[in-house]
This record gives structure tokens, C-alpha cells and sequence, in this order.
């Protein structure tokens, strides 16, 4: 179902929830998934005094200023997600800019933990089946095929790499690509640009076979005009693989600029096509980024590190809504044996 189709059902799916943490069993803290998510929780423990952490994932009016005319969210999710901060003991965001956004929202800094995103490092790896390939370098980018995605970007870059293929993967399966719209849309861009035989569409990879696609490529590029997470970059590096993305959200967090691979500003389509074409170049750069990228991973956005950083931030929020303990008051005199009493040691 569309989003904005589950929006009337929140209110009733929050009483749902309030009734079966009443009657059964009733947790310490609650956290709420993207905005609706987030509503629900909030619904449901308002007549408590149970805590609410809120991860969004991605905020309406960050797609929106960035997006601007090909933002498709509906029109409630702005506001309703402007007074859900208002609701939530602590708003998680998963990349510098999205603590930036969500203090011009209204929320003091203090109420906004930053925790990235992690990398399942026993599925993405350096070592292990890489998928089929040609002699050309491969450059790969992996997200959807709709405007924003920054695919159109990549096409415009070819012109300036020289010979190198795109594979771009995602979308619909592949056999439902010649009849998808923005699938038909990308080729004929490719095909107006002159790199027609360059542009390789492979439709959706299921997840646990994404990392044999990093593993083939020579370069991940990262271009989407909107990402919070950056969850393609990591994955990429944690396969060891350098990544060329746009200097924004997720992405400028995680890759280090000339450490891990290149940022480059977004939107600049000269300079994306200029630096892809210079790391396709270095092989000896290209594999000092890859070593210097999956140590970045495995030394900061491993699970188990995201984990251990919502596990504190959980005792965090119950230990702020904690009744104090009671005071013991003294109602007589507590002897104290002369052998007991120590020295008086100055305040």
C-alpha cells in the first residue's frame, strides 16, 4: 500500500498496540520506524510514561528542498513529521546532515542522537565470487531507476570516462525492464548521449547477492540527489570496492575523500565523469581506497556497533523517564559504635 494510505489507520493501530502492552506485557521503551511508524508509537503510549526513540529514515522536507517538483510524498507527511519530533523523547538520525535538519525542525541538539546505519560484514566482504564481467572497467551504481536516483547523471557522465561500462542495478526485475517506463527513459537518455553500448541495465539483485555485483565492479558510483543512510556506499566498501559518490548526507559521512574514494559535489556532472574517469585510471589508488575502506567499515558501521550505540541510547531515555527512588526518612537516631566512627573528612 501507498504511504499516505495507512495515514487513517494510525490512530486505531496505536490503541491496538496500547491495549496488548497493557494486558500482556510492557516495554521499557519504544521505537518508532520512519514517520508513520513513528506516529503509531506515539499514539500508543500517550496516556504513559513509556519512553519514544524515533528513527525516520528519511525526513519529507529534506526530500522536498532537495527533490523539489519530482518529490512524490504526500502532502501531510511534512507537518505530521514536524510535530512527531515534538512527541519523542530522542530522534535518531543516521548522517550529520539529518541532525542538522532535524534541529532547524525544532529539536534541541540534545534530543537528536546521531547512530549510522551498519554493514552485515559476514555478507559484504572482499573475498568471495564476483559476478561476470567483460574486459572493460566497470563502473556500478545500485538504486531505483526513477528521477532522483541520480542515474541520468551517470548516463551524461559516460561521455567523459572514456571506455568503461555502467551497470546500473535496480528497479523491476529484468525481464519487466522493457516495459518499464523509467527503464526506457534511461536507454533513450544513454542513447541521445552516444553511450548507448555502455549503459547496462540489470534490473533488481536480491539483496544477498549484491555483493558479488560490488565485487565485479572497479568503482561504485553514488549519486542519488537524497540519501540519509548511504547503506550502497558502505556495502561497497565493505566489499572493499572505493566509492565515487555526491558530498551529501549519508554518503560525505561515510566515505572519507581521498582515504576511501572521491566526493565530488552534488549535481556537477563534469566533475562526477572527470573523477571517475581518473580513478578508473589508478589502479594502485583504486586499491589503496578499497583497503582503506573496508577497515573504515569493519572499525565503525559494523551491526553490532549501531547495536551497542541504541542499546546505550535506550538506557539513556529510561533512566530520564525513571521515577526517582523514594526517600528513607529517619524517624530516630542511628547509634554508632566508637570503634565505627571514622575521621571527619572537610566538605
Amino acid at each position: 500500500l501507498p504511504t499516505a494510505d495507512l495515514v487513517p489507520y494510525v490512530t486505531e493501530f496505536g490503541r491496538w498496540l496500547a491495549q496488548r502492552w497493557s494486558d500482556d506485557w510492557t516495554p521499557e521503551v519504544v521505537h518508532g520506524h520512519y514517520w508513520v511508524g513513528g506516529l503509531a508509537a506515539a499514539h500508543a503510549v500517550r496516556e504513559t510514561d513509556i519512553p519514544v526513540v524515533q528513527t525516520f529514515h528519511s525526513l519529507g522536507v529534506e526530500q522536498l528542498r532537495h527533490l523539489g517538483g519530482r518529490y512524490d510524498g504526500p502532502g501531510e507527511r511534512i507537518p505530521l513529521e514536524r510535530a512527531l519530533t515534538r512527541a519523542v523523547d530522542i530522534a535518531v538520525a543516521q548522517c550529520n546532515d539529518e541532525v542538522d535538519e532535524l534541529t532547524r525542525m525544532g529539536l534541541q541538539r540534545t534530543s537528536v542522537a546521531m547512530v549510522p546505519t551498519g554493514v552485515d560484514t559476514a555478507q559484504f566482504h572482499p573475498d568471495g565470487e564476483a559476478a561476470p564481467r567483460d574486459q572493460r572497467a566497470r563502473i556500478l551504481s545500485v538504486g531505483g531507476l526513477a528521477a532522483g536516483h541520480g542515474q541520468e547523471d551517470l548516463i551524461r557522465a559516460m561521455r567523459l570516462v572514456g571506455d568503461a561500462e555502467l551497470v546500473i542495478a535496480g528497479g523491476p526485475p529484468a525481464e519487466q525492464l522493457a516495459d518499464h517506463a523509467e527503464a526506457r527513459r534511461l536507454r533513450e537518455l544513454a542513447e541521445r548521449t552516444g553511450v548507448a553500448d555502455q549503459v547496462k541495465l540489470v534490473g533488481a539483485v536480491p539483496h544477498d547477492q549484491m555483493a558479488t555485483w560490488y565485487r565485479s565492479a572497479d568503482v561504485v558510483a553514488c549519486t542519488p540527489h537524497y540519501s540519509s543512510a548511504g547503506r550502497v556506499s558502505l556495502e561497497a566498501m565493505a566489499c572493499g570496492v572505493p566509492v565515487v559518490g555526491y558530498a551529501m548526507g549519508g554518503i560525505a559521512d561515510a566515505v572519507v575523500d581521498e582515504v576511501t574514494g572521491k566526493l565530488v559535489p552534488p549535481g556537477d556532472v563534469r566533475t562526477l565523469g572527470v573523477t571517475l574517469r581518473r580513478i578508473l585510471a589508478d589502479n594502485a589508488g583504486r586499491f589503496a581506497y578499497g583497503h582503506a575502506a573496508v577497515d573504515r567499515v569493519r572499525c565503525s558501521y559494523t551491526w553490532e556497533r549501531t547495536a551497542g550505540a541504541l542499546e546505550r541510547l535506550y538506557e539513556r531515555v529510561i533512566g530520564r523517564r525513571k521515577p526517582a527512588e523514594p526517600v528513607v526518612e529517619v524517624t530516630r537516631p542511628v547509634e554508632v559504635a566508637a570503634d565505627q566512627r571514622g575521621p571527619v573528612e572537610a566538605a
